[in-house]
């Protein structure tokens, strides 16, 4: 309903570099010190493989026996072995075949294992299907057994043995680039190459690999570590490196036959293997948390407190909540690391819910309702913390309790419909698994027990032939009987508070109408409250007790819905209000100018001012404070309406 061809200028100091969405990128391992330690010790390692003819200070491979079995010493800084070589020099020349065997054998498992992916992920078919049997095959056997099986046949050395281990390597590749593949050849971006007439190789080596080459570096640069583990032991047990060549596996071999003459010798090519396979391994973790969207596991989100700004610094009035709240939200703010410092998703967010109240929250996308519900619920996306204020319900402070008691208070006191039911239904698992999961996460019924639950369940939203369908997958159900089994879900354990996240988006209008009538049903049948989040105020106007309009991260205006829809106070409910079609076919429908900023961009003053038709010099000037349930400030309220 605001979309236009330019966005007025915004009154505000704009942002710095630092606040820009930053994209994903290995770059992104500068600004984190934990990565900068193994980076720094494998540039020592690579610089130590290619300068080894330079940097060693003795020729590996010359015996001394004069000097066998020394200690460290001015001469030998690290010892001699049992022949009187240098350690320190076979540990630099060591370093040369650990990463020459490393690279190798991963270069040959992404060239083998990205192609075969790309390929069975993309095409298909009778090709997918062998290529998954022959992993099958692959994996069945010990990575180890399998090295030395092709070891045997091809015969010893290094190459032969990183050819294995490659082979290995492969096979995991090509899994993991299939399985991404799966996915990525849905997205639109796809189907816009086959329209512009791309090639089936271009689609998958220019469009899609470069968008999932974020899990192949991670995985190649883990990789890379197992690989020189691999090499190592191989050496060990002599079937690897061959005596032209210096390895840390090895000179571990020769170690532990001497170990008793000079107990140092073991020493010197464990710790190298140990600290640089730990190195790539730790690489591989930040490189994970660089590239991908989930990252690592999201931190617990933790209330810290919150430094002012001049976005925040106005007093909301502090109004008392009625005797019979079940839900309040009290100066709730919500930061997010963007860049090199901070945004505010949400700013000081206050509301209650009445115990068996429907509250609408409205506003258009990027205003913080789903923000909003993820605070409450404690699933806030990775990177976003509560900054300060309080969520409570009932009795229960949710702000900062610990992971374990927030899962007894998620899908038991609270329930979450989703607006895409095909994404919040597993797609490998029947609905009867998956209702019986939720039941039985919750309680200690036996699985009859749930399947009876799960049947009632069905019965309760409307899913014809309960009982059969239990044995159905999510595909076979249409968008709203999909939706209906999510809500299902939703009640499985009766929680006092229902959230639903724009339950209708993704259904067409008839569907629409039922899926809400449901909700108005249950909502009179099981007396729960309902949090509804929707940018549509007919949905509002017929299903909502009162309502919470939220523009960029703040409350603009509360009320009853009867009170709000008829006499708005603020200037963008009226605005929402205009925007929505009045039947008349012969009107033009009237839009909001620009768009929602940025949270790294809020304006200074009132963040609608920009938009704003009735904006003064004063709106620009100090934030505004939510005074008598409306964030505006003209005193004149039939003005604001006008």
């Amino acid at each position: 309903m605001s979309e236009v061809a330019t966005l007025p200028p915004v009154h505000a100091a704009a942002p710095d570099d630092g606040a820009r969405i930053p994209r994903k990128s290995p770059w992104r391992l500068l600004s984190r010190p934990f990565a900068l330690l193994p980076a720094a010790f494998l540039l020592l390692v690579l610089a130590c493989a290619i300068g080894a003819p330079w940097i060693a200070p003795h020729d590996p491979f010359t015996p001394a026996i004069r000097h066998r079995l020394e200690a460290p010493g001015a001469t030998y800084w690290l010892g001699t072995d049992d022949l009187g070589r240098d350690m320190l020099s076979r540990l630099i020349f060591g370093a040369r075949t650990a990463l020459l065997a490393s690279f190798e054998s991963v270069g040959i498992g992404l060239a083998a294992g990205v192609s075969l992916g790309l390929l069975a992920g993309y095409v298909g078919g009778w090709l997918d299907r062998l290529a998954m049997r022959l992993a099958d095959v692959m994996q069945s056997i010990p990575a180890v057994l399998l090295a030395l099986a092709l070891i045997g046949v091809l015969g010893k050395g290094l190459g032969n043995a990183m050819l294995a281990v490659g082979l290995i390597f492969a096979v995991s590749f090509m899994r993991i680039t299939r399985a991404v593949v799966l996915a990525e050849r849905e997205q639109l971006y796809v189907d816009a190459a086959r329209v512009l007439g791309l090639r089936p190789v271009a689609i998958m080596l220019r469009q899609i690999l470069p968008n999932v080459s974020g899990p192949l570096i991670v995985q190649a640069s883990i990789s890379l570590g197992t690989a020189l583990l691999i090499e190592a032991m191989l050496s060990f047990l002599g079937v690897g490196a061959d005596s032209t060549q210096v390895s840390w596996g090895s000179m571990l071999e020769t170690a532990r036959q001497f170990q008793s003459e000079q107990p140092l010798l073991p020493m010197v090519p464990g710790l190298a293997i140990t600290l640089t396979v730990l190195s790539f391994n730790l690489l591989g973790d930040s490189l994970r948390d660089a590239l991908l969207p989930g990252g690592a596991a999201p931190a617990r989100p933790v209330a810290r407190k919150a430094t002012p700004s001049a976005a925040t610094t106005a007093a909301d009035a502090e109004t008392p909540t009625p005797a019979d709240t079940l839900l309040e939200l009290r100066q709730l703010s919500v930061r997010a690391t963007v860049g090199g410092g901070e945004a505010e998703l949400l700013s000081r967010v206050s509301l209650h819910l009445r115990r068996g109240e429907v509250l609408g929250l409205v506003g258009e996308s990027g205003c913080g309702k789903s923000m909003t519900a993820s605070a409450i619920l404690g699933l806030l996306p990775r990177g976003a913390h509560i900054a300060g204020g309080s969520v409570r319900l009932g009795g229960t402070e949710l702000v900062g309790l610990p992971e374990e008691a927030l899962r007894h208070i998620r899908g038991r006191r609270i329930g979450m419909v989703f607006q895409d039911p095909n994404a919040a239904l597993s797609p490998v698992h029947t609905i009867g698994t998956q209702l019986c999961d939720i039941l039985r996460a919750h309680s200690r019924m036996s699985r009859a027990q749930a399947l009876a639950r799960a049947v009632e369940l069905l019965d309760l939203v409307g899913v014809p032939d309960p009982a059969r369908r239990l044995q159905d997958y999510p595909h076979q159900f249409s968008g709203g009987m999909a939706q209906r089994v999510v809500i299902a879900g939703a009640l499985a354990c009766e929680p006092e508070l229902l959230i639903a996240d724009e339950p209708t988006t993704a259904l067409d209008v008839t569907i629409q109408a039922q899926v809400l009538d449901l909700l108005a049903d249950l909502r009179r049948r099981l007396g729960m409250s309902v949090l509804l989040i929707t940018h549509d105020l007919g949905v509002v106007a017929d299903l909502c007790d009162r309502v919470a309009v939220m523009y960029a991260g703040q409350i603009v205006e509360t009320g009853s819905v009867q009170d709000t829809l008829a006499a708005p106070r603020h200037p963008y409910t009226a605005a929402l209000l205009d925007a929505m079609p009045r039947g008349r076919g012969d009107a033009r429908l009237s839009t909001i100018a620009g768009r929602v900023p940025p949270a790294w961009a809020w304006p200074q003053g009132c963040r609608f001012h920009p938009r704003c038709a009735h904006a003064r010099a004063a709106c620009t000037q100090q934030p505004v404070a939510l005074q008598e349930g409306v964030r505006c400030i003209r005193s004149d309220i039939q003005e604001r309406a006008a």
